[in-house]
């Protein structure tokens, strides 16, 4: 009896329905995203093998950009390898305790990737800001913090979505129109209400909108400073960094801004739409922050080139 009442309360899995109204496109639209994942994870690995292997890299903005790489990698790996196995494999299913854990990382690599952008933005703002004092505040003893911060932050955020979900009865409910586990398509799926989940999620977006405030705040004042400097050259070389910076948060913040616009107020766009702008959200920025960082950032362009020179 006990485990039937579980059951009831909790399903064993939950069915990944794809993006419905798309279904026999499901082969094909597989195709692109495959192709984006892999180029994903052959930058990102890039640009660790690069700043790893290299001395010359091991500094404070590309200790943060390897952190960068490792978000985007997690975030991809615990979301595309499933949505392909959906599309092209019909590999629907996925388990209960599955189900909670990509969620769980799925909103902690995306929350990690918001607080990453902000202790980028504070890089930056010193070494342009303050150039002289740069190794004196950004010590290994301040990097720790930082990257205390940016994981600390996030799991204390991210951790009550287990039990805001662990704590609703789904009523046999499996069928969730998506193509990965998140918060609110799985507490929409319950039959209780569901208001706390929804404050809370809000309370939550309210931190990354905190975040992005943040963000602009710092490149204003970074602009402000690099407009000051007597020299062209310095000028230009700023910009050029923060540009890579400002890209990166372009790709990040367009589509989330995007997904969660028509999450909330798009009642008249189809559903598939939604699905899509969700997808792209997780699998856009992990590969094109690299190719923006390896194209822009010099040492890390010169460091690519050096080894297929070596190759050769």
């Amino acid at each position: 009896m006990l485990s039937i009442n579980h059951t009831q309360f909790h399903p064993p899995f939950f069915i990944l329905l794809g993006i419905p109204g798309l279904e026999t496109a499901h082969v094909w639209i597989a195709i692109p995203f495959c192709i984006v994942y892999l180029t994903s994870l052959v930058g990102n690995i890039a640009i660790l093998f690069v700043i790893k292997t290299e001395l010359s890299l091991h500094q404070p903005m590309f200790y943060f950009l390897a952190m960068l790489s490792l978000t985007d990698l997690g975030l991809s790996t615990s979301t595309v390898p499933k949505m392909l196995g959906i599309f092209w494999f019909n590999l629907q299913e996925i388990s209960f305790g599955g189900c909670l854990a990509q969620m769980f990382f799925v909103h902690m690599f995306t929350g990690m990737e918001t607080v990453l952008l902000v202790v980028m933005a504070y890089d930056r703002f010193v070494a342009i800001c303050n150039p002289l004092q740069y190794t004196m505040i950004l010590t290994n003893k301040t990097i720790g913090i930082l990257v205390s911060v940016v994981i600390g932050r996030n799991l204390i955020l991210v951790t009550p979505f287990v039990f805001l979900i662990l704590r609703l009865p789904f009523c046999g409910h499996q069928l969730m129109p998506h193509t990965y586990c998140e918060h609110m398509g799985l507490a929409r799926l319950a039959c209780a209400p569901i208001k706390v989940n929804i404050i809370y999620g809000l309370t939550v977006i309210s931190n990354i909108v905190v975040d992005l405030i943040l963000i602009t705040s710092s490149y204003m004042l970074i602009l402000r400073a690099v407009f000051r400097l007597p020299s062209q050259d310095a000028r230009l070389k700023a910009l050029n960094t923060c540009g890579s910076h400002l890209c990166v948060m372009l790709c990040f913040y367009t589509p989330a801004f995007f997904s969660f616009m028509t999450h909330r107020f798009g009642k008249n766009i189809p559903r598939y739409i939604h699905i899509l702008l969700a997808n792209l959200y997780v699998v856009v920025p992990p590969t094109l922050n690299p190719i923006i960082y390896g194209v822009r950032t010099k040492q890390i362009r010169d460091q690519i080139v050096k080894i297929f020179i070596q190759k050769e």
